[in-house]
């Protein structure tokens, strides 16, 4: 499968299994999960044909590993807006973790935090590198590092997704280590 097809295959998996698969007929279970015959279904009725070898390639493919494989099924590892609870058990977080932005986030982040948007979970990387790469989707990155040992000492809960996410349900300032 060619660069193209696979980004193209990617975000069209994205789209469906993170929020909107009522769009192309297909229920996510309580966890996310999706039959892969169902989904592979779903996709021809759409006119988006899919090959399970196409999807098992942008599934082991893809650098930011958003899918997984379980026998049957199909899910996105994290970063949903439709109503799933992945079944992630609350884990220690390294003493910093990093959000990656640009310039024109900053303002709501200093008076509010980091905040799940329309997402269930914020999302941080584990390096600040991971963090230059997801804030640089957007434009410039500006790299935030968040005071993740001292917010799991005051009693918030973590998760790390399998293909090493750190979710959690919201950044106070009190934990942004923010240059002003």
């Amino acid at each position: 499968m060619d660069e193209k097809r696979t980004v193209k295959v990617s975000k069209y998996l994205s789209k469906h299994l993170r929020h909107e698969p009522d769009r192309i007929g297909i229920s996510l279970d309580a966890q996310g999960w999706v039959p892969v015959d169902e989904l592979l279904r779903a996709c021809a009725r759409q006119g988006f044909a899919l090959t399970r070898d196409e999807l098992e390639h942008v599934v082991a493919a893809n650098d930011k590993q958003r899918f997984a494989l379980d026998g049957d099924r199909i899910r996105a590892n994290q970063g949903h807006s439709v109503s799933v609870d992945l079944g992630l058990p609350a884990a220690e977080p390294p003493s910093y973790l990093y959000h990656g932005t640009v310039a024109r986030a900053l303002e709501a982040i200093r008076a509010e935090g980091l905040r799940p948007m329309n997402r269930h979970h914020v999302h941080l990387s584990p390096d600040r590198g991971t963090a230059v790469r997801v804030g640089a989707r957007r434009g410039a990155p500006i790299v935030i590092p968040v005071d993740s040992g001292a917010m799991h000492r005051a009693g918030h809960s973590f998760y790390v997704t399998a293909n090493g996410v750190w979710l959690t349900d919201c950044v106070p300032t009190l934990y942004l280590r923010l240059r002003e």
